[in-house]
């Protein structure tokens, strides 16, 4: 059982590695679609 333990905790602890690394190399691509937001004038106090 302790043999067991030792792999699954060195599968987790290569699995969070091998996500932390995917996360910190992605290139995720900026928003091409533009955003316009209609802001009433009602929130602005003068």
């Amino acid at each position: 059982m302790k043999a067991f333990s030792k792999f699954l905790l060195i599968l987790v602890l290569l699995t969070l590695g091998g996500a932390g690394v995917f996360l910190a190399t992605w290139d995720i691509p900026a928003p091409t679609a533009p955003v316009t937001k209609k802001i009433s004038d009602d929130r602005f106090p003068r």
